[in-house]
């Protein structure tokens, strides 16, 4: 018998976009006690969601078209367990998300609005802590 603990394990699930993939690398390196994957929208796949115990959407722009199967992915499958937290630089965009993720039943946080982009380490660390 193993006397491993696994670690926890989060997905990060971004538009792509370089301001949201910067973020994305922030809360990554935040997460230490989390084994954790960054997946742009376009080579997510529903059963990457299956061994992740959290899961964090981030996007700039409300709807973007990449969103398209996440977001009916999401109105379809029950996340009760898992936790979620969304962020974006926008606040239109965090409303989109909030709606998105509704239905999946998942926790979910209080959002993450990074304004141009920028982030504190402080305020990053005070939003996962809340999340996790």
């Amino acid at each position: 018998m193993s006397s491993k603990t696994s670690k926890k394990s989060a997905i990060i699930i971004t538009d792509g976009t370089e301001q949201i993939q910067k973020i994305a690398g922030l809360i990554s390196e935040t997460m230490t006690d989390y084994k954790v994957r960054i997946c742009p929208v376009d080579i997510f796949a529903g059963n990457d969601l299956l061994p992740s115990d959290t899961f964090i959407i981030g996007c700039e722009n409300p709807d973007p078209p990449s969103f398209t199967y996440l977001k009916e992915l999401l109105s379809h499958i029950n996340l009760v367990s898992r936790k979620c937290g969304i962020y974006s630089i926008k606040e239109k965009s965090l409303k989109y998300l909030c709606g998105i993720v509704k239905d999946c039943e998942a926790k979910l946080s209080e959002p993450l609005l990074a304004l141009n982009g920028e982030i504190k380490k402080t305020e990053l660390k005070k939003w996962l802590k809340s999340m996790i």
